[in-house]
């Protein structure tokens, strides 16, 4: 990743995700030091200085931004998000709606665009999600249909069996029978992520944003079963493991993949995590370390296929030239993991 001052100059006027945590502006006029993405108004050229690390823009003197907070090692989003998922998280049971939201002094607006571009939901949906996730793990357990109606806020029993036919493909009578497949959220420095997992291991891991996401799930829930927002142990070591990796802390992961494919693509996604971290394969490359060196477009389609980010690592397949190659969870991702795992591993060689 280039980082001459005309490029980082270039990505502050852009406000480029790539670098965050790579690189800092300093504002002379100001004394202020911000991230690149930092919202406030861009100053002119000849007033900025770029720093590689925030403790080298404390130490030649510049403080942090209270807009965009570069001292945080999670990027700010909106105070309304932060403070709303934990209202849900405490009230799992409310049916929320756009009259509350404006009685705790939000605009409900600007509320459904913060959902909207973090999660790719609303808050309304959002909500809903846990509440009937809520309601299926009830059943799940043994409760009766009408404990559960109730738990998710719903007075109309019919309106209860709709609701939880549509995720799940079933009736709630019967849903005991049914695999049930646990969904949360896990939010990362780089964008909110979609996680899925049961007791064998983890199915989806993939960005909120990825456009595919939506074809994922279908395709989980016709070849696995049904998926229902929850807590899950397995869950809860993905996201302990997940925040140890986006804090530099863990180079491999150990957590079970449980994710379908052919026996082709399941080779790919094993060799996939062969590669060692702050290291870049091509898809040749690849090809060749499985012994297939004439699969190398197969190669690429199992690549794409892999509906597990970050832990089956297909960010680190680029070009034969070199060059940044599509990645579903976008480009800026794919190169702000690559730094972040080339930093990793520099680190690791030196202690």
């Amino acid at each position: 990743m280039p980082r001459d001052d005309d490029t980082l100059f270039d990505a502050l006027l852009a406000r480029d995700p790539a670098y965050d945590g790579f690189a800092y502006v300093g504002v002379k006029t100001t004394g202020i030091f911000c991230r690149l993405t930092c919202p406030a108004r861009k100053p002119k050229r000849s007033n900025v200085v770029f720093f590689s690390c925030r403790d080298a823009a404390r130490d030649a003197g510049f403080r942090p931004c209270l807009r965009c907070k570069p001292l945080a090692v999670a990027r700010p989003v909106s105070g309304a998000l932060e403070a709303l998922k934990d209202r849900i998280k405490d009230e799992p049971d409310r049916r929320w709606s756009a009259a509350d939201l404006k009685a705790l002094g939000y605009d409900p607006s600007t509320v459904r665009r913060a959902f909207q571009r973090e999660y790719g939901v609303t808050f309304v949906q959002y909500a809903r999600s846990q509440r009937l996730g809520q309601a299926v793990n009830r059943l799940q357990q043994g409760g009766t249909v009408l404990d559960a109606q109730l738990d998710a806020g719903y007075e109309s029993g019919s309106g209860f069996r709709d609701a939880i036919t549509r995720l799940i493909g079933d009736a709630p009578v019967r849903t005991t029978a049914r695999r049930i497949l646990t969904a949360q959220w896990l939010d990362t420095p780089i964008g909110a992520m979609l996680a899925v997992a049961d007791d064998a291991g983890v199915h989806l891991l993939e960005f909120a944003e990825r456009k595919a996401l939506p074809s994922e799930i279908k395709r989980l829930h016709e070849r696995v079963g049904a998926i229902a927002f929850g807590r899950h142990a397995m869950l809860d070591a993905l996201a302990e493991q997940v925040g140890r990796y986006f804090a530099g802390r863990l180079a491999a992961f150990s957590i079970p993949i449980a994710q379908k494919g052919t026996d082709f693509e399941a080779s790919v996604w094993a060799a996939l995590q062969q590669i060692p971290i702050g290291q870049t394969r091509s898809y040749g490359e690849l090809a060749r370390e499985m012994n297939r060196p004439e699969a190398a477009r197969a190669v690429a389609r199992a690549n794409g296929a892999n509906q597990i980010a970050i832990v089956v690592p297909c960010h680190r397949v680029i070009g034969a030239d070199g060059s940044m190659t599509g990645y579903g969870g976008k480009i800026w991702r794919k190169q702000w993991l690559l730094e972040h795992e080339r930093r990793m591993a520099q680190t690791s060689s030196q202690s």
